[in-house]
C-alpha cells in the first residue's frame, strides 16, 4: 500500500475530519517533511494556529487509542506519532524484491516442490505482489497441502480474485492487486468453523498486541479456544509475541471483519466482545497502584475500542461503567487529558440515549466537574457543579442524599478558592440534610463535620473549628473503631488544624499515630502512608529538625515514584517537599533539580495555570532569587 493511501486509511480508521484530514495528510506526506508549520499552513490557506490546533487535535484522537502515544511528553508528540505510523505501515506492508520473495516461498515449501514448478513459483510471487504475509499464508496453506501443484494453487488464487475483487476492490484498506485476499481467502477456507469465529472475534480487538489467555475463559469452552488459537498460528493468520501475547496484522484484521460483517453472527459476536471488555474495564480500581497499571495497560487499547466504536452494544449502566473505568485509569497517572475526552464522551452518550433530565447524566456531569476541578479549571467546574445540584433538586427533590452530595460538592469548590462565604452555607446545608436522612451517627455526617471545620479554620474561626475537628474524631471512633483508616484520615486533620495554629507539640503525636495506623492497616506501600510521612517531615522541618524530616520526604518521594509513576502531580509535591528542604538547609545543588523536574510534572499533567504548578514556579523562583542573586 503507498504511503498517500495508507495515510488515506489511517485518517478514516481514526474518524478524523476534513480539516484534521487535510492537515494531517500535509504534515506527514513524504515530500513535506521538514516543511516548517508556516509553509504547511499556508498551503492549505489556513494559519499557523489554526493549522497547529488541526494537529493537536489529530494527535488526541490517536492517542485515544493507543497508550503508547498518550503517555508521550508534550515535546516531540508529532514526531512520536510519525514514528508510530512508520511502524504500522512497514508492519502492513513491506514488498520484497522479486529473489527475496522466492528465496522466501523456498523457506516456506519444500525445495523440491518449488524445482519442479519454478516457472509458477515466480508466478505466484508476482500475483502477491511479493508481499512477505501474503507469501507466509500461501506457504503455510502449500505446507497443509502436500501433493497440491502450484498450478493448481495458481489458479485457485486468480478463481479467488474474480469471486471477491469487487468486495475487497471497494475497502479502503485492501489492495486487491497484492494478492492478500485471494491467499486469506484460502486460509479461510481451511479453518473450521469454530476457528473462524474466533478470528472474527479476534478482528473486533484494537491494532495493538492482544493479551489472550484461555484461562479466563468459562472451562467448557477452554479447548474450543485454545484449538482455535492453534489452527489460526498454523495458517499465520495469528501471531504469537509472548506467552499469552498475540497480535493480529491489521490486513489480516480487516479481512476478518469483512467476513464477520457479512455473517448474521456480527451483532452477537460485537455484544460477546464488548462484555469481555468490560469485565476486563471492572477490575480497574478507583486509585489503581503502579502494579495495577503495568497488568491492566496491555488491555487498555481493547476497552477504549468498544467505547469508540462498539458503544451501542452495552446496556446504559455498563456503557457508564466502561467510561468511568477508563477515567481512573487515566486519571490516576495525572493523564487528565484523556480523562478528560472519556468523560466528556460518557456526558455525550448519556445525554443522547438518555436524555439531559436523568440522575446518570447528572452523576456524569459531577465527575466531569471533578476533574475540572483536579486540574484547576474552576470557572469550568463551577457551573457543572451547579447544573447537576439544580438537576438533582427537579429530579429528587430537595430531601435527598445526592442532593446533599451536590452541596457538598459545590462548597468544596468554593472553598479551595477562597469563596468561604458561598462554601459555608453549602456545607451546612448539606450537614443539615444527611443528619435528618441518615441520622447523628453516621460516616457521611462525619465527613461533613470535617469539612465544616476546614472552612472554619480557613476563616480563622478556631475556637469553632477546634471542636468540630474532635467531634469527627470521636464519631470516627464510635463508628468503625480505634483501628480504621478513616480513624487515621481524621487524627492527621486534627494534627494539620494543630500544626497551622503552631501547636506542634499537640500535633506531633496524632501524626506519628496516623502514620503507624496506616501502616498496620493499609501496609506500607499505600498512597495514604506517603501522605502521612511527607506531613510528619513538614512538621519536623517547621521545628527545625531537619534531619529527622529529610529521610521522610525522601521515602514519601520513593513511594510515590513506586505507587504512582514518575510523572504523577503527587510525585511533584513529594519533589517540591524536598527540594525546599535542601534550599532551607542551603544544599542548593540538591535542590535545584527537583524543583525544576517538579515544575516540568506539574506544567505537563496539570497545565501551567493549575494552583499547584503556579506554587511549585512560585518557590522554584524564590529558590533561584535566594541562591544565584
Amino acid at each position: 500500500m503507498q504511503w498517500a493511501n495508507f495515510l488515506a486509511k489511517e485518517a478514516a480508521t481514526h474518524s478524523l475530519s476534513l480539516k484534521q484530514t487535510a492537515a494531517f495528510i500535509k504534515y506527514f506526506k513524504t515530500e513535506n517533511l521538514g516543511k516548517s508549520e508556516a509553509k504547511l499552513a499556508s498551503e492549505l490557506n489556513v494559519d499557523v494556529a489554526t493549522f497547529r490546533n488541526s494537529m493537536g487535535e489529530v494527535y488526541e484522537k490517536f492517542a485515544q487509542n493507543y497508550p503508547e502515544l498518550a503517555i508521550s511528553n508534550s515535546r516531540g508528540k508529532l514526531e512520536k506519532l510519525q514514528a508510530y505510523l512508520k511502524a504500522k505501515h512497514n508492519s502492513e506492508l513491506d514488498v520484497l524484491k522479486p529473489l527475496a520473495a522466492m528465496k522466501l516461498l523456498k523457506s516456506l515449501v519444500v525445495r523440491e516442490r518449488l524445482q519442479q514448478e519454478a516457472w509458477v513459483a515466480r508466478r505466484i510471487c508476482k500475483f502477491l505482489g511479493y508481499l512477505p504475509l501474503a507469501l507466509e499464508l500461501v506457504g503455510r496453506y502449500l505446507d497443509k497441502m502436500p501433493d497440491l501443484s502450484l498450478e493448481t494453487l495458481l489458479k485457485r488464487l486468480e478463481k479467488k480474485r474474480l469471486e471477491h475483487e469487487t468486495v475487497v476492490n471497494a475497502n479502503s484498506l485492501i489492495d486487491y492487486e497484492s494478492g492478500l485476499a485471494e491467499a486469506f481467502e484460502l486460509s479461510w477456507e481451511q479453518l473450521d468453523e469454530n476457528a473462524q469465529s474466533f478470528g472474527c472475534l479476534l478482528s473486533l480487538c484494537a491494532l495493538a498486541d492482544i493479551p489472550l489467555s484461555v484461562k479466563t475463559i468459562e472451562d467448557d469452552k477452554q479447548q474450543l479456544w485454545e484449538k482455535a488459537v492453534a489452527d489460526l498460528l498454523e495458517l499465520h493468520l495469528l501471531q504469537r509475541i509472548s506467552k499469552e501475547i498475540y497480535r493480529l496484522n491489521p490486513l489480516i484484521r480487516q479481512l476478518f471483519q469483512m467476513k464477520l460483517d457479512k455473517s448474521s453472527e456480527a451483532d452477537e459476536a460485537k455484544t460477546k466482545f464488548a462484555v469481555m471488555m468490560l469485565q476486563v474495564a471492572k477490575l480497574i480500581p478507583q486509585q489503581p497502584n503502579s502494579e495495577d497499571i503495568l497488568n491492566l495497560t496491555p488491555h487498555i487499547p481493547h476497552i477504549t475500542e468498544v467505547a469508540t466504536h462498539l458503544p451501542q452494544y452495552l446496556g446504559d449502566k455498563n456503557l457508564i461503567t466502561l467510561f468511568t473505568k477508563l477515567t481512573w485509569f487515566y486519571q490516576s497517572q495525572g493523564l487528565y487529558q484523556q480523562a478528560e475526552l472519556w468523560l466528556q464522551q460518557c456526558v455525550e452518550l448519556t445525554q443522547n440515549r438518555l436524555g439531559l433530565e436523568h440522575s446518570d447524566v447528572v452523576a456524569n456531569l459531577n465527575n466531569l466537574a471533578g476533574l475540572y476541578e483536579s486540574t484547576g479549571r474552576y470557572s469550568e467546574a463551577e457551573p457543572l457543579y451547579q447544573q447537576a445540584l439544580e438537576l438533582r433538586k427537579r429530579l429528587l427533590g430537595d430531601n435527598h442524599l445526592d442532593v446533599a452530595t451536590s452541596l457538598n460538592n459545590l462548597a468544596l469548590l468554593y472553598e479551595f478558592t477562597g469563596h468561604y462565604s458561598k462554601a459555608e452555607p453549602l456545607l451546612e446545608q448539606a450537614l443539615e440534610l444527611r443528619k435528618r436522612l441518615l441520622g447523628e451517627e453516621h460516616p457521611d455526617v462525619a465527613t461533613n463535620v470535617s469539612y465544616l471545620a476546614l472552612i472554619y479554620e480557613s476563616t480563622g474561626r478556631y475556637s469553632e473549628a477546634e471542636p468540630l475537628y474532635q467531634q469527627a474524631l470521636e464519631l470516627w471512633k464510635r463508628l468503625v473503631g480505634d483501628e480504621h483508616p478513616h480513624v487515621a484520615t481524621s487524627l492527621n486533620n486534627l494534627a494539620a488544624f494543630y500544626c497551622y495554629t503552631g501547636r506542634y507539640s499537640e500535633a506531633e503525636p496524632l501524626l506519628e499515630q496516623a502514620l503507624e495506623l496506616r501502616k498496620r492497616l493499609l501496609g506500607k506501600e499505600h498512597i495514604d502512608v506517603g501522605t502521612s510521612l511527607n506531613n510528619l517531615a513538614q512538621l519536623y522541618e517547621s521545628t527545625g529538625r531537619y534531619n529527622k524530616a529529610e529521610p521522610l520526604y525522601q521515602q514519601a518521594l520513593e513511594l510515590s515514584k513506586h505507587l504512582l509513576g514518575h510523572n504523577h502531580p503527587d510525585v511533584a509535591i513529594s519533589l517540591n517537599n524536598l527540594a525546599a528542604l535542601y534550599r532551607n538547609t542551603r544544599r542548593y545543588k540538591k535542590a535545584k533539580p527537583l524543583f525544576e523536574q517538579a515544575l516540568r510534572i506539574c506544567e505537563r499533567t496539570l497545565g501551567v495555570s493549575h494552583p499547584t504548578t503556579m506554587t511549585v514556579r512560585a518557590n522554584y523562583a524564590s529558590f533561584l532569587r535566594e541562591a544565584y542573586h
